[in-house]
């Protein structure tokens, strides 16, 4: 399985980056995978990997890229209760200055980088994140709608907020199809049912699912919160989404 480790031109400097694509040649479509608050890390690499194996050349920044390359700061091999605290203390200052503003020019250098890249093909792109990298895609889908066909976000965060610019309020943009697989307690049920109605009135294909028995962060095998079945459950879905809206090399 082809990887590298890439250096993305952006409006603020440059971003670090970890691609993985099919062996054998050829162009494959894209796909921009947001990583959830920890950042790119060696659980990341692993899921780029195995969704390459796929037939997709994925990409994944790194989101602190500001700060320095991944990882920006030190973390446990196994991110467990104990060590979340700590973690959260170095990880806060820099979720909180990723703001929207910034996530879009960011994204508008992402999708520039990886369109450009030999191995991938003409066409439309997925989009999709874990945690906090949900709203990013989601962001980065109603920005670009002529080019992302497919969102997807699990265990998402901050995708129904009060803000003026909350995500659940730009999706009259959205072309892509998308699917949301939340963990119980992710969402309360009105937010899920604000999210519903406003992607219902924009005429949107999608899908939400809670994902029985399934904690936030059940994706990440190095967090106390990982589920192997509610992983395969979101690889089940995510390439049923890939499939019906790109075409895998």
């Amino acid at each position: 399985m082809p990887t590298k480790t890439l250096q993305i031109p952006t409006a603020d400097g440059q971003a670090d980056a970890f691609a993985a694509f099919p062996d054998g040649g050829g162009r494959h479509p894209g796909v921009l995978l947001y990583s959830d608050a920890f950042g790119l890390r060696p659980v990341l690499r692993e899921m780029a990997r195995e969704l390459a194996e796929h037939g997709y050349y994925v990409l994944v920044p790194n989101l602190y890229y500001r700060h320095g390359p991944a990882p920006v700061i030190e973390l446990p091999e196994h991110i467990g209760e104990e060590a979340r605290p700590a973690v959260f203390a170095q990880l806060m200052p820099l979720i909180q200055e990723h703001a929207a503003e910034r996530a879009l020019r960011d994204a508008d250098a992402y999708l520039r980088f990886l369109t450009a890249q030999p191995e991938v093909s003409t066409g439309p792109v997925a989009a999709i994140g874990y945690c906090m990298g949900a709203a990013l895609a989601m962001r980065t889908a109603t920005a670009h709608p002529g080019q992302v066909a497919a969102v997807a976000g699990f265990h998402p965060g901050l995708l129904v907020t009060d803000a003026p610019d909350s995500p659940h309020l730009l999706v009259s943009k959205l072309t892509a199809q998308v699917h949301l697989g939340l963990a119980e307690g992710d969402l309360s049920p009105e937010a899920i049912g604000e999210l519903n109605q406003a992607l219902d009135a924009a005429g949107v294909d999608h899908s939400i699912e809670t994902y029985p028995g399934t904690v936030h962060g059940f994706t990440m095998s190095d967090t106390e919160a990982f589920n192997p079945a509610a992983l395969q459950q979101h690889w089940d879905r995510l390439l049923a989404l890939l499939g019906s809206t790109l075409t895998a090399g």
